[in-house]
């Protein structure tokens, strides 16, 4: 069944049960410069989010308030907690990854690999074993439009497993012309990795790939998982029944956990990156271009950090 209203795309039947039917897509911020790096924070009932090209972290509240968390951010994008509930940020401007203290100071937790800067740690996750996952493109190196121009000094574009412990960092992958958003499945035994790079290479396909990740945090097996169409993908989040939501062009898109397109929320602006969160976890906060929005829905997210 394929069907169409103003707000959604039902492709598949499924979708009608991850959806509430009556609950309209909400702007909850505007005027920003690039919106990313969406968060929830449960025990104080806000979302983080980054403006980029701004250097602010903005926190929403329930209440519709919207103030200035960090400024300036250092050109933060991508965002997530630790197990500790401590925020881990990936900062273009220092090229680093960095976690805030219970007491609200900065800890870098590393910034370069075989004794070179990184490019500009984009996307990042926690898996439940306290490791680091975070992607490196070179989108903040690329003007000083987000943060600082610079040549690369690696060989590759990876995507990177941190043991913040020991400060111990492997590249678990190197495949990727731009990797961006990345997420893990419910059991942690699959990895979903964004390729964003026809941003800036007509000849790159906007696919998310996926691999099969081992005890010893190894990737393995990869394939391509979905295709996005219209535009790439960004940012991506793993629900509760492993239904994979990806941002696009037109809005989100939902997989299923084999890769089948089930359905589409259609949002005003592009999207670049997606969060659950709210009370209840039904909540999907969307960053899209220079505005925030949110949508209730009938799902929950994999892990309340991702």
């Amino acid at each position: 069944m394929k069907t169409q209203d103003s707000q959604y795309q039902i492709i598949d039947d499924r979708f009608h049960e991850l959806i509430v039917a009556n609950a309209s897509i909400v702007r909850l911020s505007t005027g920003h410069l690039w919106t990313e790096g969406p968060v929830w924070i449960h025990d104080q009932n806000v979302l983080l989010f980054s403006d980029i090209p701004n250097q602010q972290i903005l926190r929403w509240t329930t209440c519709g308030s919207v103030t200035v968390f960090r400024e300036p951010s250092l050109f933060s994008n991508g965002h997530t907690r630790d197990l500790q509930g401590r925020l881990i940020s990936c900062l273009h401007g220092t090229r680093s990854i960095v976690r805030t203290e219970h007491d609200g100071s900065l800890k870098t937790l590393c910034k370069k690999f075989n004794g070179y800067p990184l490019n500009s740690p984009n996307d990042v996750v926690v898996k439940s074993d306290g490791t680091i996952w975070f992607t490196d493109p070179t989108y903040g190196i690329l003007s000083n439009y987000e943060g600082y121009k610079a040549e690369s000094e690696q060989d590759h574009n990876y995507v990177f497993c941190l043991e913040p412990e020991s400060g111990s960092l492997m590249a678990v992958t190197k495949g990727f012309s731009q990797p961006n958003g990345l997420a893990f499945s419910v059991d942690e035994k699959t990895l979903y990795i964004a390729e964003s790079g026809r941003s800036h290479d007509s000849t790159v396909s906007p696919v998310v790939k996926v691999f099969d990740v081992s005890e010893g945090n190894e990737l393995s097996n990869e394939r391509v998982f979905a295709t996005i169409d219209p535009g790439i993908p960004d940012g991506l989040r793993v629900d509760s029944n492993d239904n994979v939501w990806i941002s696009a062009a037109d809005g989100v898109h939902c997989f299923d956990r084999e890769g089948k397109l089930i359905g589409k929320i259609f949002v005003p602006e592009i999207v670049s990156n997606i969060a659950f969160g709210g009370a209840r976890g039904n909540q999907l906060f969307i960053t899209a271009t220079s505005s925030v929005y949110s949508i209730y829905v009938n799902t929950a997210p994999a892990n309340k950090n991702r």
